[in-house]
């Protein structure tokens, strides 16, 4: 039988656990003085680098739509703490540096968070969404990815209306899990985020024209069967086109995936079988 970790004791040890995170994340933060994004500009920077919207109310199995309504609450008042941020040449952004701890005096709700390979409701749940967003702008443009989770391993829901590749998510929590970029070039990028009634919308801009395009694309899918468990597998890469020639700079794989599947594997097409 393996072996509880502390934090999994009961919950007084959860809660110890998670404030020792928290405790020890910003003791590193002071510690390393890194320089954080904390400006903003209410005028938008002339180059847009690239775009993505997101839907807020997506079918996620069998989770309640309380959640899924409450996440809309939580987009709605993180967004505008994270909007018309820039990152400077040589700052990081931070997402908990600029969102803060989520409270329900502040208006966060109850929405779908993950804990222990299940769903369960939790205060500001859903903002996972707003690094994905994030995430996938971000690995458009050459702005370097230093803290990133993922909760690897698990594929927790069905595809339905999926647009970017499963992999391509993140793991938040406050503020030991953080979603962190660097801007090691010589241009100003800027963060625009806006929530409407059906979607998250995000856009990267810049002060300058950019010499590179990026484009992500999942590669070698398919679901295997291993002492009667199903597994997502595949690759997913990223290329860089120079502009000018329409040259391949580079192709490089930047996640690879074997996830334990959660949801029922009934409709799904299993290759291969172990």
């Amino acid at each position: 039988m393996k072996r509880k970790l502390f934090s999994e004791l009961s919950p007084l040890t959860y809660e110890i656990s998670v404030k020792k995170n928290i405790l020890q994340r910003k003791l590193q933060d002071f510690i390393q003085r890194e320089q954080l994004s904390q400006s903003k500009q209410a005028s938008y920077l002339p180059v847009s680098v690239y775009k993505h919207t997101s839907l807020i109310r997506r079918q996620l199995g069998n989770t309640d739509l309380t959640l899924q309504e409450n996440k809309a609450t939580n987009l709605r008042l993180a967004a505008p703490k994270v909007s018309n941020i820039l990152i400077k040449p040589n700052e990081t952004f931070s997402f908990w540096h600029l969102v803060g701890k989520c409270s329900a005096k502040e208006g966060y709700k109850n929405g779908v968070t993950i804990f222990n390979d299940s769903v369960r409701p939790g205060l500001g749940g859903g903002l996972c969404q707003f690094t994905n967003l994030i995430h996938w702008i971000i690995l458009h443009s050459p702005l370097e990815i230093i803290e990133h989770h993922h909760h690897d391993g698990l594929d927790l829901f069905p595809d339905f209306g999926r647009k970017i590749p499963f992999g391509t998510g993140t793991s938040i929590v406050y503020n030991y899990l953080d979603y962190r970029f660097k801007n090691n070039t010589e241009n100003t990028y800027q963060l625009i985020i806006s929530v409407s009634e059906t979607h998250l919308n995000g856009e990267l801009r810049s002060d300058n024209e950019q010499l590179y395009s990026y484009h992500i694309r999942a590669e070698n899918e398919y679901f295997s069967k291993e002492n009667d468990q199903v597994f997502r597998n595949g690759q997913i890469f990223r290329k860089c086109i120079d502009k000018r020639t329409g040259n391949l700079l580079e192709k490089k794989m930047i996640k690879e995936n074997h996830a334990r599947v959660l949801y029922d594997t009934a409709h799904l097409e299993i290759q291969n079988n172990y």
